[in-house]
């Protein structure tokens, strides 16, 4: 009774008897109830009460049940909600549901028992959302996020900005190099979205001629231009409840960038050649390459489409200002690529890792998958050795240019010192003298890096992971 006790139902309706008997019902079924006379007084106990779920009538003087809805959605984490609906006005109720957000509806006047079941389902699924939230929360602690991986402080700040911004309505834009994983943090805010269960459409705007590009987005009707044969949906049509992703915003003609800042002002579409606007509820994320405050200063972007688009901007990082995060992702693609390949491949070679973290990656995350896809071919199984990735990034050619390291020191020994100690206090002095550079250490002391690994690790002064 006591795990029962702690749901909490807050229950909103001018009518004061409607309350106090809602109110009694739900406290003989285990509930904890709080009441509010309407929505304003409902936001106002919401921080207080924390409501597992609200039901709320639809008509009531000062906010609105409607209003109410449409407050809730631009809360993070806010509770499902039922809508007590008049009977026979079912088509409002569905719209109530798709367009506003209600977690379902309920005709008077009220059925006991069906009323019962729809509050432990809505009590239910907002218990599962917060087992997600906290889920989620403890593993980008660890470094993961959905598809994402990085424990380094430049992933930390993405994923503490996503986790505030998927579970708003606020448009996104999304920006970074080539290979950072633009869409993957596109499709992660949608399944951290209340919109997860509808769909995700992504459109990519360099890829498709300008003539197509318009029709692409909104839409045609048959007949509107030359091989228009039939009617078809335009991404936001097929986005509708969902998300809709514009990849590669930046390529967006300027006439068009109009049309599209128009639809976010409006929430409409029309088709081309339609007589009609079509009312949608849609998403928009947007990604790009290049940096669009310098196109908006060159005249090649929409000053006030930019900040309808970039209500909330994530940066995302190049691999090579994270490289810690290389042997977290390293790990997450080879399992992956042993999936779909059904190779065996176990770890790294002690000497690869370093090699990893010295290249560049112009490429980023993608190209470091496409590398360790092609090594793990060649492999097949065990371990990813130097011998298995290209002479690009083995050889002295991807190594940047070195520093003079200073004069080199010297050191004796006693008689009587052991090989061991000797050999030991010579491997200390050169990583000194090359700043622990194990790669430079190994080639001064004329060995490879797996048997300098091999001594540290004898030693007990292994490299750290």
């Amino acid at each position: 009774m006591d795990a029962e006790r702690r749901r909490r139902v807050l229950i909103v309706d001018d009518e004061a008897n409607q309350r106090s008997a809602l109110s009694r019902m739900v406290e003989r079924w285990g509930f904890i109830a709080e009441t509010a006379a309407d929505g304003q007084e409902a936001l106002d106990k919401l921080p207080l009460f924390e409501p597992h779920a609200i039901v709320t009538d639809v008509m009531m003087p000062g906010m609105d049940g409607m209003e109410l809805l449409s407050r809730l959605n631009e809360i993070a984490g806010a509770p499902p909600v039922i809508v007590l609906t008049a009977f026979g006005s079912m088509d409002a109720a569905l719209t109530t549901v798709h367009e506003h957000g209600a977690f379902w509806f309920v005709e008077k006047p009220i059925r006991p028992r069906a009323f019962r079941v729809l509050l432990d389902r809505a009590v239910a699924h907002r218990r599962l959302s917060d087992d997600k939230e906290r889920l989620e929360r403890q593993l980008s602690s660890r470094g993961v996020l959905g598809k994402l991986i990085g424990s380094s402080p430049a992933m930390q700040k993405i994923f503490f900005l996503l986790r505030q911004a998927a579970p708003t309505h606020a448009n996104i834009l999304i920006t970074g190099e080539s290979g950072t994983g633009k869409e993957v943090v596109a499709r992660l805010v949608h399944d951290l979205s209340p919109r997860s269960a509808g769909p995700f459409v992504a459109i990519n705007c360099a890829a498709l001629p300008e003539t197509l590009i318009e029709s692409e987005l909104f839409g045609h009707e048959k007949g509107s231009f030359t091989g228009a044969i039939t009617a078809r949906q335009g991404c936001f049509e097929l986005a509708n409840s969902g998300t809709l992703l514009l990849d590669e915003i930046g390529e967006m003609p300027l006439a068009l960038q109009s049309k599209l800042l128009r639809v976010l002002e409006d929430r409409r579409v029309r088709r081309l050649g339609a007589a009609r606007e079509i009312q949608l509820d849609v998403r928009l994320l947007a990604s790009t390459n290049r940096d669009p405050q310098k196109m908006v200063k060159e005249g090649k972007f929409r000053e006030d489409l930019f900040y309808r688009l970039s209500v909330i901007t994530v940066v995302l990082p190049p691999l090579r200002d994270r490289i810690e995060d290389i042997p977290a992702l390293a790990e997450t693609i080879l399992a992956e690529l042993n999936q779909k390949h059904h190779t065996r491949i176990t770890s790294l070679d002690p000497a690869v890792l370093p090699a990893l973290q010295r290249y560049a990656w112009p490429g980023n995350v993608r190209e470091l998958r496409n590398l360790l896809e092609r090594a793990s071919v060649l492999a097949g199984e065990g371990e990813i050795r130097s011998e298995h990735l290209p002479q690009s990034l083995t050889g002295a050619e991807a190594e940047p240019p070195r520093r003079a390291l200073g004069p080199i020191p010297s050191f004796t020994f006693n008689v009587g010192a052991t090989l061991e100690q000797a050999e030991r206090e010579l491997i200390r002095i050169t990583l000194t003298y090359t700043k622990n550079n194990r790669t430079r250490a190994a080639e001064i002391l004329g060995i490879n890096q797996k048997t300098l690994y091999n001594k540290l690790k004898e030693y007990g002064e292994a490299p750290d992971e």
